[in-house]
């Protein structure tokens, strides 16, 4: 598979990049963002891209691609619902309308959340928000699409988040975990797993386009 990966600065996205890299049948790692990570592979090739909203100047790099793990997200905390509808649903769906254009038999996995809104209806706004955009998602002409919703996911192999908040309870959290999973297996994941997972539906598929925090970790 040739894959591109967004977000690969990110907790989430640091842990997809890791297990693509290691996986025997991923031949290519595109990472697109803003900034480079860093990091330095023979799979890995990083196109940096000032604004993700317009493609066009780089469309002639982004084909062919096998999937599109979409790890890009914010924090919704202090944001109004039109910000992080600009931010979230109406980036995400720049990016990829332009990806099912130029790879049809694209597989595409969105990193969405656990409590999203199917019917983009409810109390909480960023609920709302990753509803309309998974479901906006879902009606593009990919090969298949499927939306990833994890709980708490635990970082491993030296995967950091970049927010220092998030890092210092993660400090507190990361020897709870084995009780944690015992107690709420449904409720937690870890970056491994969820690399892992992204990797198996873009081979094999999976029956529901929505992946709940169990459905990650059986897989």
């Amino acid at each position: 598979m040739n894959v591109l990966l967004l977000g690969a600065t990110g907790m989430v996205g640091q842990g997809v990049l890791r297990e693509c890299l290691l996986a025997s049948d991923v031949l290519r790692v595109t990472t697109l963002g803003r900034t480079a990570t860093g990091q330095t592979h023979a799979k890995l090739d990083e196109l940096v891209h000032a604004s993700l909203y317009d493609l066009s100047p780089i469309e002639s790099r982004l084909t062919p691609y096998d999937a599109c793990f979409f790890c890009l997200g914010v924090s919704s905390a202090g944001m109004s619902e039109q910000k992080y509808t600009v931010v979230t649903h109406d980036l995400t769906l720049s990016v990829a309308r332009t990806l099912a254009r130029l790879n049809p038999g694209m597989t595409f996995v969105y990193v969405s959340g656990m409590g999203t809104y199917t019917t983009e209806h409810g109390r909480s706004m960023w609920a709302r928000v990753k509803g309309r955009t998974e479901n906006a998602l879902l009606r593009l002409p990919f090969k298949a699409a499927f939306m990833f919703r994890p709980g708490a996911i635990m970082p491993m192999h030296g995967v950091r988040s970049k927010t220092a908040l998030y890092r210092a309870a993660y400090v507190v959290l990361t020897p709870l975990y084995p009780l944690i999973k015992r107690l709420s297996p449904n409720a937690v994941t870890t970056s491994e797993q969820v690399g892992r997972a992204m990797l198996q539906v873009a081979r094999h598929g999976y029956p529901d386009p929505v992946l709940e925090t169990a459905d990650i970790n059986a897989l």
